[in-house]
């Protein structure tokens, strides 16, 4: 009876959506505990490039104290967050919008903005799957263009893709999962030769001593930025992403995207994560320290190849073993990294592991000793 239901509503869905793909994220710590009985607490969870150190402690400050308002409304727009968005970006309140959950509701939201049906996006891949995945749902066509061998954007093939059905590009940089950054050459010779706004992931920003891109927003009025809380600002389990954009799709992004989707104690500790500059930077400044010192780690003490980063993670290509079987060793000693076998055109052996604190990443360069 169930299934007959199941099969008489079925015709309501969208045709669009039996091409979206699952997207697949990094397992938590309590499940591969379950899966594998061990203590949560005992897993280091290195899969999902959050941040080791955790929240400051003026944020968590800052939560108890306002806890109390938590059944007040927040603003409708984020508009105290994007004022101090304003002083730490540089940018005008008119060019900023903030929103939740993460910065995965921004992207839904441009793609929101431009994609209709047979609409094209252009993803160059390995990348982060989401974007695809948010353009598929509105019955939009991903186009997957494929990085150069060393995972550095190849424009000329991004141009050779675009068509006028093209209505977005979507960029990562420092990219998920490789950590390599775009080049401003680039960005400016896709944006003089198309009409399609491009949009650059900057999630993993902070940790990159290559620097921001976002000056171009006010270069060009198709370009735009986007960023998150999650990584270098240790929020992740409080959703919220921000973009750099011009005015027009800023007054377009506040039409499309849900009133009040800034949870009041999430714009609260963002607030807060802004004004402790000095947390920020000594935990930046730790990645930093830590990520050159993993990669040559793998490089000098095992068979592996690590690949240069300017994020809080590395790939590291496993040859000849397979991701899954590093994955599998790693967790034999509570270590959880991701594979990547759910990202294109990187192939079956490679693995991306966040960088940890000093301690974590000593038992990650041990642990390869068993692999």
């Amino acid at each position: 009876m169930v299934e007959n239901s199941q099969n008489r509503y079925a015709s309501l869905l969208k045709k669009s959506i039996a091409n979206v793909p699952e997207y697949i994220p990094g397992k938590t710590a309590s499940q591969i505990a379950a899966e594998y009985g061990l203590k949560p607490d005992a897993v280091i969870k290195l899969n999902s490039n959050e941040n080791p150190l955790g929240p400051s402690e003026k944020v968590m400050e800052a939560i108890r104290n306002e806890a109390g308002s938590a059944s007040l409304y927040p603003t409708a727009d984020a508009g105290n967050l994007r004022a101090a968005l304003a002083g730490y970006t540089r940018f005008p309140v008119k060019n900023i919008v903030a929103a939740g959950p993460g910065m995965d509701s921004l992207i839904d939201a441009l793609n929101k903005l431009f994609i209709g049906e047979e609409d094209e996006v252009i993803v160059p891949v390995p990348a982060f799957t989401y974007y695809g995945i948010s353009a598929a749902g509105l019955g939009g066509v991903p186009v997957y263009v494929n990085l150069n061998e060393d995972y550095s954007l190849n424009a000329d093939a991004i141009l050779n893709a675009v068509t006028a059905k093209t209505k977005i590009i979507w960029l990562c940089s420092p990219n998920n999962p490789t950590g390599n950054i775009v080049i401003a050459a680039d960005i400016r010779k896709l944006a003089d030769q198309t009409k399609a706004v491009i949009f650059i992931d900057e999630a993993y920003v902070e940790f990159s001593e290559g620097g921001s891109l976002s000056f171009l927003v006010e270069e060009y009025e198709n370009i735009v930025i986007g960023r998150t809380f999650s990584k270098a600002f240790g929020l992740a389990g409080l959703r919220l992403g921000y973009m750099i954009a011009p005015e027009w799709i800023v007054s377009g992004l506040l039409r499309v995207l849900p009133p009040f989707s800034v949870s009041f104690l999430a714009e609260t500790a963002a607030i807060a994560a802004i004004n402790d500059q000095e947390y920020l930077d000594s935990g930046v400044a730790m990645v930093r320290s830590e990520r050159k010192k993993l990669i040559e780690a793998v490089l000098e003490k095992t068979p592996y190849k690590a690949y240069p980063s300017e994020g809080n993670f590395i790939i590291v290509d496993v040859s000849p073993k397979t991701s899954k079987e590093a994955v599998d060793a790693f967790l034999k000693k509570g270590i959880l990294v991701r594979s990547c076998d759910s990202f294109q055109n990187i192939g079956i052996n490679t693995v991306r592991i966040t960088v940890g604190t000093p301690e974590m990443n000593q038992k990650v360069t041990e642990a390869f000793k068993f692999l």
